[in-house]
């Protein structure tokens, strides 16, 4: 008994130091990137660095709202087609298909989450660039089919596979007895799953979408390939956007030579990782709230 408690007591030690190596260690990352970024930070405020769309290191003008504005869009964009169309596809692998279908869809879905980033942006080079410049010019758009358009098709390709396993795994874990209490109240099938299924997990799939949105928001080599990376702010979904992952992996190797442009990438880095930050804890508050409800 002695023994048993001893080994108890020196795994809960290592779990906890586990958990506030993790904490510490997300801390560190933050503290090391403000520590780089503030030469910049010391010499300009930190309003007129996010709100200027200025960009020209060799002048010493560091405006980051582009690269913001080009990062949050094409996340966005990129969320508004992926999310229907993996909410419908889990209801329906989940619900209504065979298990045999639904098996078959489960791997080749672990195939494209295996998938390297930079094949998606091969692919896109190759098929969703010509598909948006055909796209934009029969519309009128002047354009080259790098785009933020472009970018947002790749990156929810990039997500389904996330939401979608995910969201299947959370509805399959609603009890059955549920949905036959349902049915048996004279329900139709679709009812049942809008009403009861889709309820129960709701915080389920919220959490699947919150995964998708962490996997593109990041996101470097894919979206880099075919978004153009013109630091402009885009007045269209067919006009060239510059996310900040881009900006970072682009310039940070040829930064040397210019004074504050290796703490103004830095502080570009710190800001996606404030904003990731921000947005996961505004999704951890939603599900709290849902919680409560």
């Amino acid at each position: 008994m002695k023994r048993r408690r001893i080994t108890e007591y020196l795994a809960g030690i290592l779990m906890r130091s586990a958990a506030l190596l993790a904490i510490a260690l997300a801390f560190f990352i933050t503290l090391c990137l403000f520590i780089r970024s503030w030469p910049i930070l010391s010499e300009q405020s930190i309003r007129h660095l996010l709100f200027s769309s200025s960009w020209h290191p060799l002048r010493g003008q560091f405006g980051f709202l582009p690269f913001v504005v080009g990062t949050l869009e094409v996340t966005a964009l990129a969320m508004l087609i992926s999310v229907p169309i993996c909410i419908l596809s889990a209801i329906y692998l989940a619900e209504y298909a065979h298990s045999r279908m639904r098996e078959g869809a489960r791997h080749l879905i672990d195939i494209m989450a295996a998938i390297p980033s930079v094949l998606y942006g091969l692919w896109g080079v190759i098929v969703v660039v010509p598909f948006v410049r055909a796209v934009g010019q029969g519309m009128g758009y002047q354009t080259t089919g790098y785009s933020l358009l472009a970018g947002g098709i790749i990156l929810a390709i990039m997500a389904c596979p996330i939401i979608i396993s995910v969201s299947i795994e959370v509805l399959r874990a609603v009890p059955v007895g549920l949905r036959e209490a349902a049915l048996a109240l004279g329900t139709t099938k679709w009812e049942m799953v809008k009403h009861v299924v889709l309820r129960s997990s709701g915080r389920g799939v919220l959490s699947a979408i919150i995964l998708g949105f962490a996997r593109v928001f990041g996101e470097t080599m894919a979206v880099l390939m075919v978004v153009g990376n013109v630091a402009k702010i885009p007045r269209s979904i067919f006009d060239p956007a510059y996310p900040l992952p881009a900006l970072i992996a682009n310039n940070y190797g040829e930064m040397m030579s210019i004074p504050r442009y290796d703490a103004a990438l830095l502080l570009g880095a710190l800001i996606l990782l404030l904003v990731v930050g921000g947005f996961s804890l505004l999704a951890r508050l939603m599900i709290i709230r849902i919680e409560r409800v």
